[in-house]
């Protein structure tokens, strides 16, 4: 077997066992659709997402396996090349393979992620284009849409000029320098053409021929005041608190006005002081904390800054603070499974941004932010955190606490998951009395914290460790992806 074909197998296996349920990368097919454009469709999703995919012919809808013949394998191969050809705006080249799984013959389609993005269908708008999604073929918003195109033109949103041709005055006048020498601790320069080279030297600054241009970079950052830039004052962070559980009466609504890293430390505390207190007793005596973490708040909002989508315009990140929990929300979808945020390194669509922020402490090194924010949830015994797709934006909420018998069963297995995989990344076992500790349950409740384990292997979210061992009491479980 080539790459590829290694590949497919490992991801068939991967979709099959424990549980049957399709992945983004692989598409179980008994028989081929009749229906061309469907087809079509398949091939677009397959050449626009990260890595390509597979179509996986011979697997029934319930993952059974449904081999076809030597005659429909053949004209399978052909009608496959012929829309891959002929129906899409820009032709896509696939291969085939015929492997045996499970002693049963397999036709695998291989569909190669795409340079030129995003490949639509042809006769139709460049719009018209699909991706994978929870395992489905669905069709792009028109901002992943046109994210992709930026994307492939090589747009690069942080290079871009936030204002141009301005003098050595003018850049001092507008960017908060100081911020930017302190959070790294480093001295200030004596003059202010050094000061403008520091700023150059990472790309917040560009010289041009005459003069300088303030870079989108340096003004998200380091904005003394973002409504200066017309293009960027529509991406300060709202911070709205309601009174009660819902939208309609909100008493306090603030928008900030600083870059994101020399406002950061504000933003959080102005967030920490909106937050109720929670009472606890340690040792007899009282000690007032806040309901939520701060080390949640700060990776989640820091997430939310630097993975939004700058191009989605009229709206910037918005933190929510209701009654009873919080919401954070960020303009663009993810561009990770959202069932994957703990394990998976987030793929940033502002790398230079997300880069500079991790060097000046602002967020975590890739990928353990969330693990982090989990964690402090899990010691607070707060319920599990809810990530949300939207059709153009990214929402997590955080809820405050709540007595376990008023949890409903989402919530239960949305815990016990998360759980599951922030131990397995940690390599740490999860059995009955990791999740009875989760939850607070008592070791006398034994049954309680089996039924929420037993419901999440239901889901599909985690499985057995050992799908051979037949004693629950020494079950441990990992997730589905493991």
């Amino acid at each position: 077997m080539n790459n590829w074909e290694e590949n497919a197998v490992k991801l068939l296996s991967k979709s099959l066992i424990p549980v049957p349920q399709e992945l983004n990368e692989i598409d179980w097919k008994c028989a081929l659709s009749t229906k061309t454009e469907r087809l079509a469709q398949h091939i677009s999703a397959f050449a626009n997402y990260p890595g390509g995919g597979f179509l996986a012919i011979g697997i029934d809808n319930n993952g059974q396996s449904s081999p076809l013949g030597k005659t429909e394998m053949d004209e399978t191969i052909q009608k496959l090349g012929n829309i891959a050809r002929n129906n899409l705006a820009q032709p896509v080249g696939i291969e085939h393979a015929v492997i045996s799984y499970n002693n049963q013959p397999v036709l695998f389609i291989h569909i190669s992620e795409q340079s030129n993005k995003p490949v639509h269908l042809r006769g139709s708008n460049i719009f018209d284009c699909y991706t994978r999604s929870a395992g489905q073929t669905v069709k792009l918003s028109r901002q992943e849409a046109t994210q992709l195109i930026a994307l492939s033109t090589g747009y690069d949103f942080e290079a871009q000029s936030a204002m141009s041709d301005v003098n050595n005055d003018e850049v001092i006048k507008q960017i908060d320098y100081d911020s930017y020498f302190t959070l790294q601790a480093k001295r200030l320069p004596e003059t202010k053409n050094n000061i403008i080279l520091a700023l150059a030297d990472d790309n917040l600054v560009k010289k041009t021929n005459t003069a300088w241009d303030i870079l989108n970079l340096g003004a998200i950052l380091f904005a003394k005041n973002l409504n200066t830039f017309k293009n960027l004052s529509r991406k300060a962070v709202r911070v709205i608190v309601y009174d009660g559980t819902s939208r309609i009466k909100a008493f306090k609504e603030q928008e900030g006005s600083k870059g994101y890293a020399s406002g950061f430390e504000g933003l959080i505390s102005y967030i920490m002081d909106q937050l109720n207190p929670n009472e606890i007793i340690e040792t007899a005596l009282r000690k007032n904390v806040k309901v939520y973490p701060e080390i949640a708040i700060r990776e989640f909002v820091a997430n939310a800054l630097i993975h939004q989508d700058f191009m989605v315009s009229g709206t910037g990140v918005m933190i929510e603070i209701f009654v009873d929990r919080i919401e954070i929300t960020n303009p663009g979808v993810p561009l990770v499974d959202i069932n994957r945020f703990i394990d998976t390194a987030p793929k940033s669509r502002n790398e230079s941004l997300a880069s500079l922020m991790r060097r000046l402490n602002i967020c975590e090194e890739r990928g353990s932010g969330i693990d982090r924010a989990i964690d402090a949830i899990e010691l607070f015994q707060l319920p599990a955190p809810k990530f949300i797709r939207g059709d153009d934006y990214t929402r997590v909420i955080l809820y405050a606490p709540t007595p376990l018998t008023r949890m409903n069963n989402e919530d239960r297995i949305r815990a016990c998951y998360q759980h599951t995989c922030l131990h397995y990344v940690n390599n740490q076992p999860v059995n009955n009395q990791s999740v009875r500790k989760r939850f607070n349950i008592a070791i006398n409740n034994v049954s309680f914290a089996s039924k929420i384990i037993a419901d999440t292997i239901v889901s599909g979210l985690i499985k057995p460790s050992d799908p051979e061992n037949a004693s629950k009491k020494f079950a441990s479980y990992i997730p589905f992806w493991a």
